[in-house]
């Protein structure tokens, strides 16, 4: 699989997306309008340490619910990024046994060199 989890509206996630061309047998995953499925969110997981590590604290309505004075456990994390696509780090990158996660400029570079050999 080669998919980019990408919100359409993130200024960060359209300036990934043009350094990370070209895309042409990429799958763009919108997550605001297609959202992410359990199984996808399952097959994420698998390639990283946690939930957590899939997990945007940045998002506004983490600080809104509260959820920044709370103790989160690994089912919660889960369960917050199929509940709402805002809580799931932009971009992921995935590509075959590999997963990207986030902007950081190490993970962008990392995507690029999976992507393009």
């Amino acid at each position: 699989m080669k998919t980019i989890f990408h919100l359409e509206t993130c200024k960060t996630c359209q300036k990934i997306l043009k350094e990370l061309e070209p895309l042409d047998d990429i799958e763009l995953r919108e997550i605001k309008s297609k959202g992410v499925t359990p199984d996808e969110l399952e097959e994420m997981r698998a390639l990283t340490d946690s939930y957590e590590s899939l997990f945007s604290r940045r998002a506004m309505l983490f600080r809104q619910r509260g959820l920044n004075n709370q103790e989160l456990a690994e089912d919660d994390f889960k369960n917050l990024i199929l509940e709402h696509y805002t809580f799931l780090k932009r971009p992921v990158v995935v590509v075959e046994d590999q997963i990207f996660i986030g902007n950081a400029k190490k993970q962008v570079e990392g995507a690029r060199a999976a992507l393009h050999g």
